[in-house]
């Protein structure tokens, strides 16, 4: 059996061009706090329809929610009906793979809702595949336990990713963290793995990387810093500073590194919530971005707009959207042009 890898396949960098975003439309009560689900789908409307103004937006909706999906997100959000239980597609999509020469594929992860979160995931666990089947693309399925905002590439070869998540017992019990790195060469097309210790406090993903810290373009990753010595995070995030300056990429370049200042801590009913800055969205021609009625969220948008200056920049109010357990990264999923080089994008 072929790997993407062997194909010639990798997984471009999230700012190359895309042909559409992919989400999916909230439908689990249970995530979300009591009476939240009704925010939450506004939220991401609000979302898809930011994104919309930049690109494509296909929303996944269970079959029983198109009336009102349809409803809510208007004529410019194309509705895919495929059965779901929840809504973050960043997990459980595909991710997507492109080989330089026009082809388009996926690697479809084995999701167990991030260890266990929730029983009833046997449906989202298929979501990935539907999609690749409906765009008739390879579907490669990796023998891992992964989810999308489990980790972040450069798309010239080089990971970003947690220990805390990737190495979780509750993931792949019966896996190293050599055979970790080699599934992730042959199902995404890298050659180089940064690890990074834990993830946010609290975070019920066992310490996404995408709560924490982000590529911007090659070389450059924005990563959440707090200068709180009594924030639970604080020394999380000296260490994850301290291995980010240590680190090289897969082309052997040291790393710029640009802090950006958490928000205050908020809780919900005694936890608290992951709210992070680098938890966004790259389209074509813009970024949307979360707001968390925070005095730093000022400074997070001047420090995403510094770093993406062709782009227009977007900030949505995003607390609907972190009261399940994520951000804008988890919720959207971007589908590369198949045009995409081999070597990173633009």
């Amino acid at each position: 059996m072929t790997t993407p890898a062997s194909d010639g396949f990798h997984m471009p960098a999230e700012w190359a061009p895309h042909t559409r975003c992919w989400m999916a439309w909230p439908c689990r009560p249970e995530t979300w706090p009591a009476d939240g689900i009704d925010a939450a789908r506004e939220a991401y409307v609000e979302v898809a329809r930011a994104i919309a103004t930049f690109e494509p937006v296909t929303m996944v909706c269970d079959p029983d929610d198109v009336a009102e999906a349809s409803l809510a997100c208007g004529p410019g959000i194309q509705l895919m009906p495929f059965p779901i239980s929840d809504s973050w597609i960043r997990d459980t999509g595909p991710s997507f793979l492109v080989d330089g020469k026009g082809g388009l594929a996926g690697a479809h992860w084995r999701f167990n809702a991030w260890g266990g979160n929730y029983a009833d995931c046997a449906r989202d666990r298929e979501v990935g595949r539907l999609i690749l089947e409906h765009l008739g693309v390879p579907d490669y399925e990796a023998p891992l336990v992964l989810e999308g905002g489990a980790f972040h590439v450069d798309g010239e070869g080089t990971l970003l990713t947690t220990e805390q998540c990737l190495l979780n017992p509750n993931r792949n019990p019966d896996l190293s963290k050599d055979d970790i790195e080699r599934h992730l060469r042959d199902y995404l097309g890298i050659r180089s793995v940064i690890w990074l210790g834990q993830g946010y406090q609290e975070d019920e993903t066992d310490g996404h990387v995408d709560e924490i810290a982000m590529f911007v373009r090659p070389g450059v990753v924005m990563a959440l810093t707090t200068d709180d010595p009594g924030d639970a995070n604080f020394k999380v995030f000296e260490d994850n500073l301290d291995r980010l300056k240590l680190a090289r990429d897969a082309k052997g370049r040291e790393l710029e590194v640009i802090p950006v200042r958490q928000p205050a801590r908020q809780d919900q009913n005694g936890v608290r919530l992951t709210l992070s800055y680098t938890n966004l969205y790259i389209a074509n021609g813009g970024i949307v971005m979360p707001a968390f009625e925070d005095p730093a969220d000022d400074e997070a948008l001047r420090t995403v707009r510094r770093l993406f200056p062709d782009r227009e920049v977007i900030q949505i109010a995003a607390l609907d959207i972190v009261r399940g357990g994520g951000g804008i990264h988890c919720i959207t999923q971007q589908q590369p042009s198949a045009a995409v080089p081999v070597d990173g994008g633009i």
